[in-house]
């Protein structure tokens, strides 16, 4: 092994800040995550609504990034992207996606699976209107995901479009962007522990209820 390799290897982390037991959790998933999200802002965890977004694309490789969730419903968590961009175009395809939250603030990670839908057209609109000038625009100029040929190509269309809304107050959401629902069918919470024995709490969506078990680290 390499000296670069040994540094790598010798970086860690011993988990003991807290604990997590299948007694002290929320009977419903959801709940229990608005509990640790709300606790993760509490301890100013930097952009605790920040989550890897997994998709499958035709080819059958998985495909991640980070996008922003922007809400918690009693059904699962939203967020907003480009309909026509490569992930919107693997969920077109592939209902079955994977999102995941860590918090090494507070050592914690939180792992859902679960099917994808899109949100309604109004629920879209609403939260299109509440972003900033700027950012309504800017979805609208980028052609996300597909290659364009440089910088000056996405900047000239921003341009663009600011003169061409300068005298509009209202920007109106565009069709190829909108909103995304995952509902969840398993959630795993887990709880960093002393010398890599995490604690690990599974919730499966099993006949329309919640089986909470936990597994081995």
């Amino acid at each position: 092994m390499s000296i670069i390799h040994k540094d790598i290897a010798a970086i860690r982390e011993d988990y003991c800040k807290y604990k997590l037991d299948e007694k002290d959790v929320l009977s419903n998933p959801i709940k229990q995550f608005q509990r640790w999200f709300d606790e993760a802002r509490h301890a100013e965890v930097v952009e605790p609504n920040a989550m890897v977004l997994a998709t499958v694309g035709e080819d059958g490789f998985p495909s991640s990034r980070v996008v922003l969730l922007k809400d918690i419903k009693p059904s699962g968590f939203s967020f907003f992207t480009n309909y026509h961009s490569k992930k919107g175009q693997a969920m077109a395809k592939q209902k079955k996606v994977s999102i995941l939250f860590f918090w090494p603030e507070l050592q914690r990670q939180v792992r859902i699976e679960g099917w994808v839908e899109k949100l309604s057209s109004g629920d879209s609109d609403e939260y299109f209107a509440s972003r900033p000038r700027g950012s309504r625009i800017g979805a609208i100029a980028s052609p996300q995901s597909q290659v364009i040929a440089d910088r000056e190509v996405l900047e000239t269309r921003v341009e663009e479009l600011t003169a061409e809304y300068a005298e509009k107050t209202n920007i109106e959401r565009p069709a190829f962007w909108g909103g995304y629902l995952v509902s969840p069918l398993r959630m795993e919470f887990w709880q960093g522990r002393s010398s890599r024995l995490h604690d690990r709490i599974e919730y499966v969506f099993q006949q329309g209820d919640w089986i909470i078990q936990r597994l081995a680290p």
